[in-house]
């Protein structure tokens, strides 16, 4: 049933996507901003219960659902779970703004893909070079790709089931929307949602990247996740981008500029770490596209063959 359930909802998926302003993530939204109200003192006891209030319950009616249904009917439990993971898959979330700023770069239309990666990432980019556009795009497809896709993948083989991907969802949003530094809430926040959604994405975030070197250039990627990963601020990112870029035979991200001096990304004996790829240039785009099919496709077959081992057994 796990196969299927993907299957059929990345289907529906393709065909009718949900905008990203939809009434599911209104709710939760809606929800995030009273717990704000309620529980944003800047104790961490209290982020972790504003943390707590937004995620459990609806894990918990999902859950319930999901034992309810399966008890009752095979296959009302299994059109919950086509449901579920269709309203928590976002590939149409974020694919379109990539495929519009390709096909702006592919007509030297800059400013029009400067403009739609402004209102993707929320960078400043003006006058920001074409070199650069194209990185900076590489980078949030493959941040997106993982959290969107991947990570709900993971979350759906887990026990719980369609309960795992409203969780990891949850914590996805709570993680990026406390952590927006324009607003006036505590830091407390969204450090604690950052954590929490440091260790649900942990084992998700290494089996992504091991997608990657898979179906692209492997020994690039394994190299680059070795030596460069650990050079970004964000650890998570890090091995994305790392693996990614390796796979896709360019350098991606900015680790040394993140840091005080240059010194500081050699490796503990002294020695640089070689760099790996070339700069991404907008062919690049069209590679990554192919990537991330592929490592959908890896995951496919993955689910197929545990599908088939459960009903084996």
């Amino acid at each position: 049933m796990t196969f299927f359930s993907v299957l059929c909802a990345l289907i529906l998926e393709q065909f009718r996507a949900l905008s990203r302003d939809n009434p599911i993530y209104d709710v939760v939204r809606a929800l995030a901003a009273r717990a704000e109200e309620w529980f944003d003192t800047g104790n961490r006891r209290d982020a972790v219960l504003a943390w707590c209030v937004v995620t459990l319950p609806a894990v918990v009616v999902v859950a319930l659902v999901h034992y309810l249904l399966s008890s009752i009917s095979f296959g009302l439990a299994f059109l919950w779970n086509v449901l579920m993971v269709y309203l928590t898959l976002g590939f149409r979330q974020f694919s379109h703004y990539f495929t519009d700023i390709h096909e702006a770069l592919r007509s030297d239309d800059v400013v029009t893909a400067r403009l739609l990666l402004n209102e993707w990432s929320g960078q400043d980019t003006t006058d920001m070079p074409v070199n650069e556009i194209v990185r900076h795009t590489l980078e949030c497809a493959i941040v997106a790709a993982h959290r969107h896709v991947f990570g709900v993948f993971f979350w759906f083989l887990v026990p719980i089931g369609p309960a795992g991907v409203v969780l990891y969802r949850g914590a996805e949003y709570l993680a990026r929307h406390w952590s927006d530094v324009s607003t006036e809430r505590s830091p407390a926040l969204g450090l604690f949602a950052r954590q929490a959604f440091f260790v649900i994405d942990y084992v998700p975030a290494r089996l992504t990247a091991v997608g990657f070197a898979i179906v692209g250039n492997f020994e690039d990627a394994v190299y680059a996740w070795r030596t460069r990963a650990a050079k970004w601020s964000d650890e998570v990112n890090g091995i994305l981008l790392a693996a990614g870029g390796g796979a896709l035979g360019v350098r991606l991200g900015t680790p040394i500029a993140q840091r005080d001096s240059a010194e500081s990304i050699a490796d503990e004996d002294g020695a640089y770490p070689m760099e790996v790829g070339q700069e991404p240039n907008v062919r690049t785009l069209q590679s990554a596209v192919g990537l991330v099919w592929r490592a959908v496709v890896l995951w496919m077959l993955l689910l197929a063959m545990l599908s088939i081992a459960v009903w084996l057994g």
